[in-house]
Order: structure tokens, then C-alpha cells, then sequence
């Protein structure tokens, strides 16, 4: 039987074996998509994030007891570059296929509902009227809708744009007949219908995604370590209030066991 001080020091060892895994350096490295609102969003003054990615990178290098820092990504292949290349510890980013073939995905923390932005006069009212054929519909390269709908949509077609386009462009497209429809996250659809009215957020939506947190294939130990700890920021209300202090909308708690 293990004597109580051998149990009190592999305790007292855990927390420094945990930092040593996620934040080799010393210093927690997190990159996220910094135009993905539900993630986070950067101050333009300041260059301070907040937001989910702020709230659980800074609870998780507190419990650590390191510091931390955070790397704003212009894409999800920057995210995965980031961590083979060793520059980041851990990453945020949507579950899906392909990406999950390059890196291993913690459980979900939150779930992202997906949508599409049509012109204020489209005949389109509901997601599913959106895959008829002889419609257009948009999304952006390397972002989780975009796989989605290539496998999903079967009459429709679907364009994928090199880069995720401003609100004024992708207003600009839709109202001028180059886009159908343009499917991306609830929250990031919400806030060009309200800064444009001449476009509108479906009030349905077409998937959802999990967003997860990250690391370099192979390492089961950290995912362990990662999956303990969303399962405390979710049962505890962490998550849930980070969304709420965000103003996220279209986005959710991810319950356990969903993968």
C-alpha cells in the first residue's frame, strides 16, 4: 500500500509534470483564429485578446503556474504550422476531418452553430432551401464550414474563397448577385447583418462546430491533461461565462461525452 508521504509526493509532482508537458519552455503558447470572433477578438489599441481563448489559456497557465501567451493566427493551416513547428503549445480550432489527420483534438468545449448570410431579398428562408442546384454558395478557405458543405451539399454549388472576406466584401457579394448564400458562424453572420441591411442571417442553422483545444500528434498524455481540464472549466461555469461575457451568440457549452 503506498504510505501517505509517497502519496503527498507524486501529488506535489503532478502540477510541475503537467507544466513540463503543455508549456516546455516555461511560458504557455496558445494560438487561436484572431478573426474568428468566437474565439476571441483582439484589441485594436490595446493588442490585448479577449474572449473563450483569453479566459481558458489564462485559468489553464494559472493552474499551471506559468505564464502565458497568446498567438494570433490568420488561418487554421497557421494554427497546425504553429504547433509542428514547436512556436505554440496548444491551438484552437473547429473539429473536422482533414484537420484531425494533422493534429489531436481535446474534447469540445464549446460548440459554434453554422450558418448562412443571404441578401435581404433572398428567396432563401431556412438552411435547407440553400442546396438547390443553380445556387452559389460561399465559404472560406481553410474554415470548418467550408468542409462541410463540400461534402454535404449536393446540388448546390459551392465556392470556397481564398481568404475570408471583410463584412464590406462579402456584403458587396452577395448583393451583387456573386454569392447565394455565404456560410460561416453564427456570431461572425450576425454582426455583418447588423453593421449591413441589406443582408440577413438565416435563423436556422446547418451544422455545428466544436471548437477544441489542439496539440502535435501522438501525445496522449497532454490531451489527457487538456481533456481534465475543459471537463472542470465546463462543469464549473468557466466556459458558460466567458461566452456570456463575450456576447456571443449561436454558441454553447459543448456537453460531456460528446466525443
Amino acid at each position: 500500500m503506498r504510505s501517505a508521504t509517497g502519496f503527498l509526493l507524486a501529488c506535489l509532482l503532478s502540477v510541475p509534470l503537467a507544466a513540463a508537458d503543455l508549456a516546455p519552455t516555461g511560458t504557455l503558447r496558445a494560438a487561436f483564429l484572431r478573426t474568428n470572433p468566437v474565439q476571441g477578438r483582439i484589441d485594436p489599441k490595446t493588442n490585448a485578446v479577449t474572449g473563450p481563448v483569453a479566459d481558458l489559456v489564462q485559468e489553464l497557465a494559472r493552474r499551471l503556474g506559468v505564464p502565458y501567451k497568446i498567438i494570433p493566427a490568420a488561418d487554421a493551416r497557421e494554427v497546425i504550422d504553429d504547433l509542428n513547428a514547436h512556436t505554440a503549445d496548444i491551438g484552437f480550432l473547429a473539429h473536422d476531418a482533414p484537420r484531425a489527420a494533422e493534429v489531436d483534438f481535446s474534447r469540445p468545449y464549446a460548440l459554434m452553430q453554422n450558418s448562412y448570410l443571404v441578401r435581404a431579398d433572398s428567396p432563401i428562408h431556412k438552411a435547407s432551401e440553400a442546396d438547390r442546384a443553380g445556387l452559389r454558395i460561399g465559404a472560406a478557405q481553410g474554415q470548418s464550414q467550408g468542409v462541410y458543405l463540400k461534402e454535404n451539399l449536393k446540388n448546390a454549388q459551392v465556392k470556397i474563397l481564398p481568404a475570408m472576406p471583410s463584412p464590406d466584401e462579402l456584403q458587396k457579394m452577395l448583393v451583387a448577385g456573386e454569392l447565394d448564400a455565404f456560410g460561416a458562424n453564427r456570431q461572425r453572420l450576425i454582426e455583418v447583418a447588423t453593421a449591413h441591411k441589406t443582408v440577413r442571417v438565416l435563423p436556422d442553422n446547418f451544422s455545428a462546430a466544436e471548437q477544441s483545444i489542439v496539440v502535435t500528434k501522438g501525445d496522449r498524455s497532454r490531451l489527457d491533461i487538456l481533456n481534465r481540464f475543459i471537463n472542470d472549466a465546463c462543469s464549473s461555469g468557466l466556459v458558460k461565462t466567458s461566452i456570456d461575457r463575450a456576447k456571443l451568440l449561436g454558441v454553447d457549452v459543448a456537453p460531456s461525452g460528446i466525443r
